[in-house]
């Protein structure tokens, strides 16, 4: 799932808000959730998977979750933390960003800070992203941009999504890009189904990669979330 819609609305979310109205009657909301999941589920992988150096995969713990979100007249910023990743440990997510919506078209931009303060890859420590979104009905384009790009830390990449959403249900194919081929492309595909407001589920499988999976230490097998 994208970081993106975790700050805005975590389908398996607890949320309370709070409303308060200024003099000049702008309405400011401050919201927050938590989410307990089996698993850190991102852009199609699973991060409480590690890899020991005979290249065996262990861990595959739950992941607890939470943010913090503050928003006004479509400008919004918070935090959001997780638990779940094997490698990089405990994560806090910085944003802020803006969104607007005409009719049946919303289009929205962020800025997103990723840190790791106990992680043991230093070269991704803290990465920057510009996340860049537009949706028509229930269709949905997301374009992922590290601006922190250099082949030699392994940050230069892309993500891209395309998703739709129908009632309860909706789809998402991801693409991860590198620069460098070497780090090996892949794309994925999620389906979801949200029971209620407090649950749901979703199908996580990896279509195509370049690489092998002894090469590039993808988990191909289908997960569920």
């Amino acid at each position: 799932m994208t970081k993106l819609s975790q700050a805005i609305a975590l389908a398996t979310a607890m949320t309370a808000g709070l409303a308060i109205t200024t003099t000049a009657q702008a309405e400011v909301e401050v919201a927050a959730s938590v989410a307990v999941s089996n698993m850190y589920l991102w852009r199609g992988q699973d991060l409480g998977l590690a890899t020991d150096s005979n290249g065996n995969t262990f861990g595959g713990v739950p992941a607890i979750s939470g943010d913090l979100n503050v928003s006004a007249s479509g400008a919004y910023a918070g935090v959001w933390t997780s638990s779940g990743d094997a490698t990089n440990g405990q994560e806090y997510d910085l944003y802020v960003g803006y969104g607007i919506e005409t009719g049946d078209v919303a289009l929205d931009i962020s800025y997103w800070t990723y840190i790791y303060p106990s992680g043991d890859l230093d070269d991704i420590a803290d990465l920057h992203e510009i996340i860049a979104s537009a949706a028509f009905k229930g269709a949905s384009l997301g374009v992922y941009y590290n601006i922190d790009q250099d082949e030699d830390e392994g940050t230069d990449y892309f993500y891209t999504t395309l998703g739709y959403e129908y009632n309860q249900f909706s789809a998402t194919y991801g693409i991860q890009t590198y620069s460098d081929t070497e780090d090996g492309d892949y794309s994925h595909i999620n389906l979801s189904y949200a029971y209620n407001d407090n649950l749901s589920f979703t199908l996580s499988q990896i279509v195509c990669a370049d690489l092998d999976e002894d090469e590039n230490g993808l988990d191909r097998s289908l997960k569920l979330l």
